[in-house]
Order: structure tokens, then sequence, then C-alpha cells
């Protein structure tokens, strides 16, 4: 049953995909196939559980039958009274009761266990490391962060970052560029503590964030995914998220640097305007300007944008990171970007490669340098 409504819940979330591609029929026979083999397993389960009952139910009565037969012929013979033959037969239909009870049960107990496996494997599952004791909290960070000879791997034996060193000022825009599988988003992953590196230090304002807390260094940060999410409610709600004090003319101000501003003003209810669950009325350019919208409202001093604007145009990604640089002054920015003309004006732009921080400079430097930086700039704008 379980496989069956994981299958349901796949085809209905990818329909668009299944249509453009025609694989109804393909996902109907499918369908059809794991549905067959769910209405086997339950008739299976029905026939043994409703044949258990009946069956133990038969053999207690035919028991007291025996009994009651047994009994009779004693009694006639003189043996027993029938005041013990009648607390005998009394006492063995309560010792079958408890049995057909159990017996008429069986197939429900049985799907309870099925049930309780799987609860019982989610429960132990590790959780997530707990804080050292005494560990620091964060407040007021300045946004410096220093990382020193990190070496790190998701599998003990494939390291996917090596002796990785970077250093990043308070205020800086730091661009992350390199080929798929590089280790780009490992490096966020680390900064924000989803992992612990096998070797090396990351400290922040100084401190190793291995002695703060995760709750705090997490705080620290507005983090914008290529994967964006936004709840059931009000454009105004959603761009407010986790601090509902913020003034409408900031939050139209935040609209108007991601160029979202007119769009939401086209619409009838404007800010107020009710966005269905996930945000499935409005493009996912739209919705990747309201992330971005929401991260730059938020109280964090550093913010990682990880291929946030994938859907959004060259011209109007350009223009959003110009915007940043002034919403964002004094806080540290991490951007994960694959189109290179969006990250020109970035301080430091990070060529990672194999693991490692291949290149480090400005882009204007990484050019005149004509190394991996440069093959990867001029690859995109080759006729």
């Amino acid at each position: 049953m379980g496989e069956l409504n994981g299958f349901v819940e796949e085809i209905i979330s990818g329909q668009k995909t299944i249509k453009a591609y025609h694989q109804e029929e393909t996902m109907i026979a499918r369908f059809e196939e794991k549905n067959q083999a769910a209405t086997q397993a339950f008739y299976n389960a029905e026939y043994y559980g409703n044949i258990v009952g009946p069956s133990v139910n038969f053999i207690n009565n035919l028991s007291i039958s025996l009994i009651s037969l047994l009994g009779a012929i004693l009694f006639l013979h003189q043996m027993i009274t029938v005041g013990k033959l009648t607390s005998f037969t009394l006492y063995s239909r309560k010792f079958s009761g408890p049995i057909n009870e159990l017996a008429n049960i069986i197939s429900e107990l049985q799907s309870s266990l099925a049930a309780a496996e799987r609860v019982f494997r989610l429960m132990d599952e590790p959780p997530e490391p707990a804080d050292k004791p005494g560990s620091v909290e964060y407040r007021d960070v300045s946004g410096d962060v220093e990382m020193n000879n990190i070496s790190f791997g998701y599998l003990p034996d494939r390291i996917v970052l090596e002796n990785l060193n970077l250093k990043a000022d308070r205020g800086s825009l730091i661009a992350i560029v390199g080929p798929t599988g590089a280790g780009k988003t490992t490096l966020i992953n680390l900064l924000m503590r989803f992992y612990d590196p096998n070797s090396g230090h990351i400290t922040l304002d100084g401190t190793d964030i291995k002695d703060a807390t995760r709750k705090s260094l997490r705080q620290a940060y507005a983090m914008v995914l290529q994967d964006t999410w936004l709840f059931h409610g009000t454009i105004y709600e959603n761009l407010t998220y986790g601090n509902d004090s913020i003034p409408m003319e900031d939050v139209i101000k935040a609209a108007k640097a991601v160029k979202i501003h007119h769009y939401i003003e086209t619409l009838p209810e404007g800010y107020q305007t009710v966005l269905n669950e996930d945000g499935i009325n409005i493009s996912q350019g739209q919705k990747q300007l309201l992330t971005i919208a929401r991260a730059m409202l938020s109280d964090c001093n550093m913010l990682i944008l990880d291929e946030a604007t994938s859907n959004v145009d060259t011209r109007t990604e350009i223009e959003i990171q110009k915007a940043m640089r002034v919403l964002m002054q004094n806080k540290t920015c991490f951007i994960i970007a694959h189109r290179l003309s969006t990250i020109e004006n970035a301080d430091i732009v990070l060529v990672v490669k194999d693991g490692n921080i291949a290149e480090q400079g400005s882009h204007t430097e990484l050019i005149a340098k004509k190394g991996i930086y440069a093959e990867l700039y001029h690859s995109q704008f080759q006729s």
C-alpha cells in the first residue's frame, strides 16, 4: 500500500512532465500493475486472516463439544457431578475466549507490526549530533568567515573537498563557480554546519563554528536555494516570514530591488493576494524573486544564494545583484552561479575544481590570468 501511495504521489506531482512526454498510457499501465499487486496482497491478507479466526473457533468449539460428551459419559457412570462438569466446561470456554479474540484480530496485528517496523526504522535514524557543552551563541555577527585546510567527504573513501582555504571579509560578495560536482554546494553545507569537515577548521568572527550552537550559526545566515519554497498565504506574509514586524515600506523597497513589485501591483489584491500551496499560481522565476526578496528582508548579516536566480533572465539577475549590493551593505554574501556574466561585480571569485580552490581573485584578474575561469567564461560566449 505504501508503494502504491508513493507512486500515486509521484505521478500527480509530475503530471505536466508526463503529459509533455505523452506517457499517460505508460503511467496508467504501471499504476495498474502496482494496483493489482496491492489488490492481491490485500486479498491474501484477508484470505489467510479470515481462515485463522474461524479455524481457531472451530477447534475451541470442538474441544468444548468433546468435553461435554466425555463429561456426560462420566456423569452417567456417576464418576463426576453436574456441578463439576459445568465448571470444567466454563473454565474451558474462559480459556479459549482470549485465543478466539486474538485469532480474529490477527490480520490487524500483522498490519500494525508492519507499520511499527517502518516507524521504528525512522526513529532509529541517528539524530544530528548535539552541540558541545558550553557552546557559545553568535550575536551581532559581523560576517568574517575563514576556512583553514578543510577536507571533507560524504563517504570516508570519497573526498569531495581537500585542503581547502578561504577567507571572506565582512561585507564582501563571494562568487563560487566551477563545473558540476566540483563541491560548490558542499562548501555551503559546511559553512552552515549541515555537515562537519573531516579535518580543518571553519571560523566565523574568529570563533570556530564547532564551539557555537547550530541554531545561532544558522540564524546568522539567510539562504535562498534553487528549489524555492512558498507557503499558503498572502504575498506580504511570505515576504515577511519569520519577522512580521517589517513595515510595508521596507517590503516594497525589497520587492522593487528584485524587480517583482510591478507584477505584484498588477495582481487583484496586490501584496494581500493569497498564493496557492507552494505558490503554484505564479511562475518559477517569480517565486525565485519572492524568495530573494524575503532573504533580503531577513535580519541576517550573511546571505547565501545557491543557484537562486537560475530561472531569472540574465539582465534581471544582474540588476538584482546590483540592488542587493545596496540592500546588503556590510553583510557577507556567498553566491553560487553557473552564468558567469552575472557575477562580474563580485569582490572575490572562487573557482572550485576537484575539491580545491583552483583560482581566486576578481573577475578582471581571473580573465587576465587566462586560466580555468577565463576558459569557463569564454566558453559561454563563443559563437
